[in-house]
């Protein structure tokens, strides 16, 4: 979860495994999959607002069990 103070970035933790993950200068410095979902009609979460943030090795952990496989694709320019 991405924790701001004042609108800067300050820390992000995993909300899986509790690690910290490394920032400096409200930049992210290693991977993470960030997860923002609105939950609309026909859902138990109707009108609800979810964020939450991974580090790697808890997104490989969720992943890996998938019945249909993440679709990976290779950009050839990183932001």
């Amino acid at each position: 979860m991405k924790k701001y103070e004042n609108g800067k970035l300050i820390k992000v933790v995993c909300n899986q495994c509790g690690k910290e993950i490394k920032t400096e200068t409200e930049m992210i410095k290693e991977g993470i999959c960030s997860v923002e979902t609105d939950w609309g009609y026909f859902s138990d979460k109707d009108g609800e607002s979810h964020k939450f943030d991974l580090c790697e090795e808890c997104y490989d952990l969720l992943t890996r069990n998938f019945l249909v496989p993440v679709e990976i694709s290779r950009r050839t320019e990183l932001l």
